[in-house]
């Protein structure tokens, strides 16, 4: 057990037909609920952190707890490091013990892009840990990062191929229509742009902006070849509207115990209904 690197995961999704569902992780309770469902559905797990959630939080603290939690439920965790976007960043919470970094330079024109995620490439590879990079840039707010829709772009293929050839990258996250946060209407997913990224790559492809995506179209994309699916939003609203209802019928309650509880149940409830989806129940190594 204990905290191990995307890597073994993923390859294990690509060779199955399935893909790893990858939350966002928050605080204890967050941590704590998203391992319970995991565990009860033994289904394989990555518990994403943004630079946001560790300014709340410490790494070695949530490192500590991911750690914990791995062994009381005995099963190993993949704790990754979500648009984390410097070297020095990473190389310090690499050096804590994490085994799974994305690298986020697609705000970069493409050769700034590939320097940067090379340099991560040959550091975090020396220390057995796994690299995502994302080509494109999707739109929409996640934590500190806000990206207009003039600034976002989809993923060329010919490009995702040559990227994957010059970083030695171990997992790409593409940008095929999805954004970060919910959706106005129905995301128009460019699923020909999909098949043909994974026609012409070999390496396993990650879906960020999952949240509120129609259940048929996450379906699809694993399909087409994607193996590793982001969720945040979509935990965050369940969390928050159950704990708000909690409060409107116990006006006077003050006990962390009890809302925090409901909290996470609902939480849970998303996670199970996301696992399902993915196809990930019952694969856990």
């Amino acid at each position: 057990m204990g905290i191990i690197s995307t890597k073994y995961l993923l390859t294990h999704a690509q060779a199955n037909g399935y893909a790893v569902p990858a939350f966002n992780i928050h605080n204890a309770e967050t941590i704590q609920a998203i391992l319970e469902a995991c565990a009860e559905l033994r289904a394989p797990v990555i518990l994403a952190g943004t630079p946001g959630t560790f300014k709340h939080i410490s790494f070695p603290e949530i490192y500590a707890l991911c750690d914990a939690y791995s062994r009381s439920f005995s099963m190993p965790v993949a704790l990754h490091l979500d648009h984390h976007e410097t070297l020095d960043d990473i190389r310090t919470k690499v050096g804590q013990g994490v085994r799974s970094a994305m690298i986020d330079g697609s705000h970069f024109p493409f050769e700034e892009n590939v320097a940067l995620v090379k340099s991560v490439v040959d550091f975090c590879h020396s220390q057995d840990c796994s690299v995502e990079a994302e080509l494109g840039r999707l739109g929409g707010v996640e934590d500190d990062m806000d990206v207009d829709a003039e600034s976002a772009f989809l993923t060329s293929p010919d490009e995702a191929r040559r990227f994957a050839q010059l970083t030695g990258i171990d997992s790409l996250a593409v940008a095929i229509g999805t954004a970060h946060g919910l959706y106005t209407s129905r995301p128009k997913i460019d699923f020909a742009r999909l098949e043909k990224i994974r026609s012409i790559t070999d390496i396993p492809l990650v879906l960020h902006g999952a949240s509120d995506v129609p259940d048929a179209d996450v379906r699809r994309t694993i399909e087409l070849g994607v193996c590793k699916v982001n969720v945040a939003t979509e935990l965050k609203i369940a969390f928050a509207g159950a704990v708000r209802a909690w409060f409107a019928e116990n006006p006077d309650g003050n006990d962390p115990r009890y809302y925090m509880r409901v909290g996470m149940d609902a939480m849970k409830a998303v996670v199970r209904d996301k696992i399902r989806v993915c196809g990930a129940e019952g694969q856990l190594l």
